[in-house]
């Protein structure tokens, strides 16, 4: 890579990653960090303790994970605000605007109505990041990185929720033009033991400066049929 997180003149200073459960949203955020020596900014997770029984019951918790998520992200977010976001890169494992993409799956009638105030009332207190890097995969790759990453209560997980939201994610960022934007297809390739790939991304990261750019990883593509990516305006 041409720059360091020390390096101002890189105009990426807040890179988000996002896409849906199980793409390796956490493992390219760390990768990237450690390669530039950014500031990481990691989603809680685990700490939601609705976020079991939501699984279990999505109906009966699912307002309860949502608000947790929001509020969490929120104090993440305006902790952030309150730094000096120039002192170095900062690199971020989700986007506060995609806490509606759930929102839209789980939430209905009165609770979406409350939601939705509480939402906008939070929203424009957030920093924008400079870029976003979408991360997408088949279905069955991301059913079998759950299974594998081994928290007990995705185990079972539902795979039409997580086809429901992939296809929320996809219209969403269809749409998504606050910043530029980067779409990887990580469906064949090994994000947590290829740095290939990494510095692959990190170069496209670098070259991005505005609209979007759908990247397919040249390892997913025999050499006869390698693509080029597309930059659309």
């Amino acid at each position: 890579m041409q720059y360091h997180g020390s390096d101002r003149m890189n105009p990426n200073r807040y890179i988000v990653v996002e896409g849906p459960i199980g793409v390796g949203k956490t493992t390219l955020a760390t990768a990237i960090s450690k390669q530039l020596g950014a500031r990481s900014v990691f989603e809680v997770v685990e700490e939601n303790p609705f976020l079991e029984g939501f699984y279990a019951d999505r109906r009966k918790y699912a307002f309860q994970t949502q608000l947790f998520f929001l509020l969490s992200r929120f104090k993440q977010q305006e902790h952030l605000a309150q730094q000096d976001l120039f002192a170095q890169v900062t690199v971020s494992d989700y986007l506060f605007d995609k806490d509606r993409i759930f929102a839209s799956l789980t939430l209905d009638g009165a609770e979406r109505a409350l939601y939705d105030k509480v939402y906008d009332a939070l929203g424009p207190r957030v920093p924008r990041p400079d870029m976003v890097v979408y991360l997408q995969a088949r279905l069955d790759v991301l059913m079998e990185r759950i299974r594998a990453r081994g928290r007990s209560f995705e185990q079972n997980f539902d795979r039409m929720y997580l086809s429901s939201l992939c296809e929320a994610y996809k219209e969403f960022f269809f749409r998504y033009d606050k910043t530029p934007l980067l779409v990887v297809d990580t469906s064949d390739i090994d994000l947590k033991d290829s740095p290939g790939d990494i510095d692959d991304i990190l170069r496209e990261i670098e070259g991005l400066r505005g609209g979007t750019k759908h990247y397919v990883p040249r390892v997913s593509w025999p050499a006869e049929e390698l693509p080029e990516t597309v930059e659309d305006d």
